[in-house]
């Protein structure tokens, strides 16, 4: 028997946007995502999780995003009050899963609502 193939991490997360240059620099300036000029992040090792949601779903905000990313952080206060202090558009309060951690809201420029994450340590 053949072992089955197998993916083995996140290979990348691509996003269409009217101004890319302008949507790269703000994920920089406000996220602190280090890419490079070719787009080359080197994250720190951690969880990922990959779910599927049901088609009516208000999770991800406006219906027709039909993904969202989910950045992990290690300070979930201080990321938020962060993005406050330089206009970002947080939305409503951080909500805690038990068993898995923290959970805040940011809408990116383009209206990408993106999904904070402080997991338990």
């Amino acid at each position: 028997m053949v072992p089955m193939e197998r993916v083995v991490g996140i290979g990348g997360v691509f996003i269409r946007a009217a101004d890319p240059a302008a949507l790269g620099a703000w994920y920089r300036e406000f996220l602190g995502l280090d890419a490079d000029e070719n787009g080359l992040w080197f994250p720190a090792a951690g969880p990922t999780v990959f779910a599927t949601f049901d088609p009516d779903t208000d999770y991800f905000g406006s219906r027709t995003q039909q993904t969202m990313l989910n950045f992990r952080v290690r300070d979930l206060d201080a990321m938020l009050a962060q993005l406050r202090a330089k206009g970002a558009s947080v939305l409503g309060e951080p909500e805690a899963m038990e068993g898995v951690g923290r959970f805040g809201w940011v809408t990116d420029p383009e209206g990408n609502r993106i999904e904070l994450w402080e997991p338990i340590a």
